[in-house]
């Protein structure tokens, strides 16, 4: 099985990420992709003029759909061409981000909760931790996120890597699963994390996937566009798929973003 989608792909304008849009677009082609989603971390309205460091500015939505547009136009014949963000999910701010992001062209979001409640809590998931406090937050926000109904996946489901009673992880985690079967929202095996080495993808979440029978896609999380299409990470993630018998969706259908 080869890569032919990924819709997890950012630009500099995150301000952590390298290469030209271009650049992606032509590793994806290289690497025989049929399907390449842009999904820059979001910009997004906070209290009192706050900005984010990881995110693009509202100031470079415009440049960011135009310059997309443009790209997609050029490439038509070679490669389909997806416009999208990552999003956190923050119930405070979220009717302004809906409204903030359909000023302009989007065609789906991926939901990447990097922080709980909102990131001015500064309460990171990607935290290592045994509170099952922190656990439970982020998996009742993230199952809000779900039910919305207007993220197409979720990325990186298991970021939190809680490192307690593996019985308190389960019964957590069946609950954020449960909530992606309910609203047939892929979850997504990382390749960043696979790269990387980083505690997500966890095998622990994983084999709750196979056992609840829940739908995975794979995306590569590019930061670079020799990663664009990741195939030594694909390989490996689809032998976690074959492991754990999960019931993998290699062209998740994106989901209508509305306000």
């Amino acid at each position: 099985m080869e890569m032919k989608v990924n819709l997890h792909t950012h630009t500099t304008r995150c301000r952590h990420a390298s290469g030209t849009e271009r650049e992606y677009i032509e590793n994806a082609i290289a690497g025989g992709l049929r399907r390449l989603g842009f999904s820059d971390h979001a910009p997004y309205v906070f209290k009192d003029g706050y900005y984010s460091n990881f995110r693009m500015m509202q100031e470079q939505q415009e440049d960011y759909v135009t310059t997309l547009q443009a790209l997609r136009e050029e490439y038509k014949d070679k490669i389909d061409i997806q416009i999208g963000y990552e999003a956190e999910y923050y119930p405070e701010f979220f009717e302004d981000f809906l409204r903030l992001i359909t000023r302009f062209e989007v065609n789906y979001l991926i939901l990447g909760q990097h922080f709980i409640e909102n990131e001015m809590t500064r309460r990171y998931s990607g935290v290592t931790t045994t509170d099952e406090a922190y656990l439970e937050a982020y998996v009742n926000q993230t199952c809000e996120a779900m039910h919305t109904g207007l993220f197409t996946y979720f990325a990186h489901p298991d970021l939190l890597n809680y490192t307690g009673d593996p019985k308190i992880y389960d019964k957590h985690y069946e609950k954020l699963i449960g909530c992606a079967i309910d609203c047939r929202m892929p979850l997504e095996i990382n390749l960043l994390g696979v790269r990387d080495g980083r505690p997500y993808p966890h095998e622990a979440f994983f084999k709750l996937c196979g056992d609840m029978g829940a739908e995975i896609c794979i995306g590569c999380d590019a930061h670079s566009a020799d990663v664009a299409c990741d195939r030594p990470s694909f390989v490996k993630a689809m032998e976690m798929a074959e492991r754990y018998h999960l019931k993998v969706n290699h062209d998740p259908v994106l989901r209508e973003v509305k306000f």
